[in-house]
């Protein structure tokens, strides 16, 4: 374990985990600076220092970080390799001792089989220098085209970070992230409609997934600040389940069937766990390295029965 540092630079700190993530910080009793456009109000107070900056702006991210440093530096919101490099460039020359990069088990493919580490190797993977606006993130597009224009993205991403910095950098990557603060209300999806009788598209009801919760994502994170360690991380909940699963731990709870169909008349009924094929990551590396994740079993069933009596429906 290396000594533990504690001025602290966070890209994506005002919401979800990233929002956890900073509170655990400050209990820590880290120096903390949240890099925002200030579009996103937080209640931290004057227990952090703004940095005002827009992410994919290089000239504002070389001028804002110019005869600046920091201990470790967590990037919850690049997406490209343009702003990749443009990190690279801005954090230079000693400004960080460790880069933490959230990434995503979109960088692997679907398939039989729990994924590791090297099923993708950023190191050796191709790298074309191209920006946000050059990938599409799957608005009005099927799920497997999405999540490919979302994953080269990143995948694009840790190679540049891995290749051409000249700091530490750890990839972490990340499954669907849950949690009562999760904004984009995934599950409450599926909760909804099972609830209304109305039918979810689901291609493949057997195809397993991992998931990891919001606040054990921000622990990985803050684990991982004072490790020793580099490269790419799989950060998930230990275990598996099925889409139709979760269908299933919802029906529990509610008490009612749910209706489902491999395709939908609606498209805004296709599920958002909708994946062709399975789709699910090992985590023997980070275990090896000292970090135990819970496992799902311990949390869904509970998060589930919580959500349902939260005023927050989706």
């Amino acid at each position: 374990m290396a000594d533990q540092l504690s001025k602290v630079l966070i890209f994506g700190g005002t919401r979800f985990f990233g929002k956890r993530l900073v509170e655990r910080l400050l209990d820590q009793g880290c120096d903390v600076t949240i890099a925002t456009r200030g579009t996103t109000p937080d209640d931290f107070g004057d227990r952090v220092t703004r940095l005002q900056l827009d992410r994919e702006d290089r000239a504002a991210l070389l001028k804002a970080t110019e005869g600046k440093s920091w201990d470790v530096v967590y990037d919850n919101i690049c997406y490209s390799p343009g702003s990749a490099a443009d990190a690279c460039d801005a954090f230079a020359g000693g400004k960080v001792k460790r880069y933490i990069f959230t990434s995503t088990l979109s960088v692997y493919e679907f398939g039989a089989g729990a994924r590791r580490e090297h099923d993708f190797d950023p190191y050796t993977y191709p790298v074309k220098l191209r920006g946000k606006d050059d990938f599409t993130f799957g608005e009005g597009k099927p799920l497997k085209e999405a999540v490919y224009n979302y994953a080269e993205g990143k995948r694009l991403a840790e190679a540049v970070f891995m290749r051409q910095a000249d700091f530490p950098v750890c990839a972490v990557r990340f499954p669907i992230v849950l949690g009562t603060d999760d904004y984009t209300l995934r599950m409450q999806f599926h909760m909804n409609r099972v609830r209304d009788g109305v039918p979810i598209g689901i291609p493949n009801p057997d195809a397993r997934m991992s998931f990891i919760r919001s606040d054990e994502a921000a622990n990985f994170l803050l684990w991982l600040k004072d490790q020793d360690v580099s490269g790419p991380f799989n950060a998930c909940a230990s275990g598996s389940i099925s889409v139709g699963g979760v269908i299933r731990l919802i029906e529990d709870e509610l008490g009612r069937s749910a209706q489902t169909a491999a395709t939908v008349e609606d498209s805004a009924n296709n599920s958002p766990f909708g994946v062709p094929d399975d789709w699910y990551m090992d985590t023997t590396k980070a275990a090896e390295a000292g970090y135990q994740f819970t496992h799902l079993d311990a949390w869904l069933r509970a998060l589930i029965t919580e959500l349902n009596g939260s005023t927050v429906k989706g």
